[in-house]
């Protein structure tokens, strides 16, 4: 007789997901170099009357606590539309700058710096940017005669091309005393420099993005499963596909325009999420925010206390993102996913 197979416990696997994620909140307060002791983290939020050092409270309000909320949001917000973009394309090898958002967006904030913004105008630029490439990309797919979805992809991959050679133009006529490093910098992706401000830029297309796309997300297993088939079920497969575009745009444009260049966490986030709670986007979009939100937590707590220097946080990505990749290739990836 046929050994009946488990089935997965997906609540408690979201229990525990959940609780890790709350731990690494928790312990990310705590790190740095100004330490945090758990007498003055409870004083300052007035849950007693311990003493404070001077300094601490601009520590954990100007600081600290921003740059938690902005590595937790860039997280999710990635791996969120990593997994939307590979659910709507059918491809696993799909990541969100597959559109040209993120190359875009590096080429707005390097025309920014080249020009002398502000850090809120590099800011700007660099969403502004990203938006205008998917919108192109859309455009230009729209007017092909080709099949839509590829030919979305071979527009994504041109407008990316060009945004691409735009970065490598600016860097060329930059100043090399203080604008080539500038943006050079900015590319490699960091959050050292996220405000309260930021954060606040980053929330509001953070849940226009975010929040159709987990209303949406049992609509998108209907995609996986092929166009016509989505189709004899009623759903109008343009319109679904373009909300996704939209969604998953403000995400990542929102996300690169504050934290810059960061890659892999689209990419392998959803696959690890796959592996733990199924192909179903009914699981799998919730997973993978909060998965990318501790995944990006992490790498942010190592790039700001392993060295005495800050360690960009996207060559830790890159780093940790394409051993861990090579792995879930010799694995078989998808193929333990349940």
């Amino acid at each position: 007789m046929k050994r009946l197979e488990k089935t997965p416990r997906y609540g408690l696997r979201f229990a525990a997901l959940a609780a890790v994620f709350a731990a690494l909140l928790l312990g990310s307060v705590f790190l740095g170099r100004y330490r945090l002791t758990l007498s003055e983290f409870a004083s300052l939020l007035g849950l007693s009357k311990a003493p404070v050092r001077e300094g601490a409270s601009n520590v954990l309000f100007q600081i600290r606590l921003p740059r938690i909320a902005a590595a937790v949001m860039v997280g999710a917000a990635l791996s969120s539309a990593g997994a939307s973009y590979q659910g709507m394309f059918r491809n696993p090898m799909v990541s969100p700058d597959i559109l040209g958002a993120s190359t875009a967006a590096g080429f707005g904030a390097a025309m920014a710096i080249l020009f002398g913004f502000g850090y809120f105008g590099i800011t700007l630029s660099a969403f502004l940017f990203g938006i205008a490439a998917v919108l192109l990309s859309y455009l230009v797919s729209r007017f092909s005669r080709a099949n839509e979805t590829l030919s979305l992809i071979l527009a994504g991959m041109v407008v990316s091309s060009l945004f691409s050679a735009g970065t490598s133009f600016v860097k060329l006529v930059a100043d090399t005393q203080e604008q080539l490093p500038a943006i050079t910098y900015w590319l490699m992706g960091s959050l050292a420099s996220i405000k309260q401000k930021d954060v606040l830029f980053l929330a509001i297309p953070f849940v226009l993005g975010l929040l159709p796309l987990l209303l949406l997300r049992w609509r998108i297993n209907l995609l996986t499963v092929g166009e016509d088939e989505a189709k004899t079920m009623g759903v109008n497969t343009t319109a679904l596909r373009l909300a996704v575009i939209v969604c998953a745009t403000l995400l990542t444009a929102s996300a690169v325009a504050v934290s810059g260049m960061i890659g892999w966490v689209g990419l392998i986030v959803p696959h690890f999420c796959r592996m733990l709670f199924g192909s179903d986007y009914r699981r799998l979009l919730p997973a993978s925010a909060v998965f990318g939100g501790a995944f990006l937590l992490v790498t942010d707590d190592i790039a700001r206390t392993v060295t005495t220097g800050e360690i960009p946080i996207g060559i830790l990505t890159a780093f940790v993102g394409a051993p861990i990749f090579l792995w879930l290739i010799l694995r078989g990836g998808a193929r333990h996913a349940r």
